[in-house]
């Protein structure tokens, strides 16, 4: 009897990849690393340049749309308003925030960037920003948009974000 027989998998590989996990299990692995390298960059952001990750996204945000709503920005982040209170708050009291009264609605607040606040609104080295502008650099940009279509449906299925919400989705193809 000629039966063809699988050569045994050697430890060799498996060390070097790791156990075969599945589909699911594979990919909740790479999404623990990639949050645990979002969490370790952000505390050396925070040592180097004084602000942590979340706290340059909303710089960049309000640097981007001067004059933004606390709500607008919530809504930007796909995260409660009273979520951001504490990283508004820091930011101001850093003087890299400044909050104005909505003229039209006094109950709002308005932000801007103030002199210090835009000299950390540029692209800088040893950040969050940083490294996924080098990732997407290294991407065709259909591979990026697939990717963010993963991203979406896993954040709507988790309930982060409700689909098709946002002030950025107008309905067109991204690109």
């Amino acid at each position: 009897m000629n039966e063809s027989v699988e050569p045994a998998p050697t430890a060799q590989p498996e060390k070097a990849r790791g156990p075969q996990l599945g589909e699911v299990l594979e990919f909740m692995r790479l999404l623990w690393a990639v949050d645990h390298g979002l969490q370790s960059t952000s505390k050396r952001m925070e040592s180097q340049l004084g602000i942590t990750g979340p706290q340059r996204l909303v710089l960049r945000l309000v640097g981007r749309f001067p004059g933004i709503t606390a709500g607008t920005l919530a809504q930007i982040l796909h995260v409660h308003p009273s979520t951001l209170t504490g990283v508004l708050k820091r930011l101001e009291k850093r003087g890299l925030l400044e909050r104005k009264s909505d003229p039209l609605d006094g109950r709002k607040a308005l932000f801007a960037l103030t002199e210090p606040g835009r000299a950390l609104d540029i692209p800088s080295t040893g950040t969050v920003e940083a490294a996924v502008q080098r990732v997407l650099s290294k991407m065709n940009r259909a591979r990026i948009l697939h990717t963010q279509d993963v991203l979406t449906a896993l954040a709507e299925e988790l309930g982060a974000i409700t689909p098709s919400s946002g002030p950025m989705d107008d309905g067109q193809p991204r690109g």
